[in-house]
């Protein structure tokens, strides 16, 4: 079965997904409903269900606006119910549901918020990870800690190589700008950087990304690596000090 991803931009720098596969359509986050419609619209697609992945308003402001054109199933987290959209399906860590006969994993990620999760759609090599993983960086510990949020990446990046990384905004660039105070003689970073910045000159989103890469040049994911502590003064300390020592570092880059 050949799955279609499209990638949507939204709102400033949010982006959106549809995943379509048999006649079927999901959308990850609704930041805004005026571009998903244009998108469905001009493939022709109806929308069957939205995977929500956090509660923060541009991630589910644009589901009341589909919700007058189309009548989706909405899944989301068991743990946030309180405050995201009404869900038709809840799902703790770890449990899975079927779309277009294919398996989909729900993967608590919290840290950026206590209840995110992403979806992870091992068939087609794909997971979507909102504001938890993101392009060259994470979110923003706004409600979890630096050991929620260490272990979240932790479990993404035990994913195969090869997966496909959709995460929830355009920050590329200024992530590899500060990647690059962290590993400034990391060449897998140098190239990467010249590549965000021929795509962003063209107007191409950055996103989807290879999770290879970013176990190459993410700073977040490298918080373990022996030569990263070494660099940052940090030789002795746990994995997580230092993954929050670089999270302390962004927050005030």
């Amino acid at each position: 079965m050949t799955f279609e991803l499209v990638t949507i931009p939204c709102l400033e720098d949010n982006y959106a997904f549809l995943l379509h596969a048999d006649g079927k359509t999901a959308l990850i986050d609704a930041p805004d409903s005026g571009p998903i419609d244009a998108e469905l619209s001009s493939r022709g697609w109806s929308l069957d269900e939205v995977w929500i992945t956090h509660h923060h308003w541009d991630h589910v402001d644009g589901l009341p606006g589909l919700q007058k054109t189309h009548s989706p199933i909405i899944r989301g987290a068991a743990a946030d119910t309180e405050r995201l959209p009404n869900l038709d399906h809840a799902y703790a860590d770890g449990e899975t549901f079927d779309f277009a006969g294919h398996e989909v994993k729900v993967i608590d990620v919290s840290g950026h918020t206590v209840g995110h999760v992403a979806f992870y759609v091992e068939s087609t090599g794909m997971v979507f990870t909102a504001d938890s993983l993101m392009a060259l960086g994470c979110g923003r510990l706004f409600e979890g800690t630096a050991e929620q949020m260490w272990n979240s990446l932790s479990k993404l990046a035990s994913l195969p190589p090869d997966t496909i990384v959709c995460s929830g905004h355009e920050y590329t660039q200024a992530n590899g700008r500060f990647a690059l105070t962290i590993e400034p003689e990391n060449p897998d970073l140098q190239a990467r950087i010249a590549d965000i910045s021929s795509k962003r000159q063209n107007g191409t989103p950055t996103v989807p990304s290879l999770l290879s890469l970013e176990l190459a040049t993410n700073p977040f994911l490298r918080a373990g690596l022996q030569n990263v502590k070494d660099d940052l003064d940090m030789s002795k300390e746990s994995d997580v000090a230092v993954f929050a020592e670089i999270r302390r570092r962004k927050d005030s880059f």
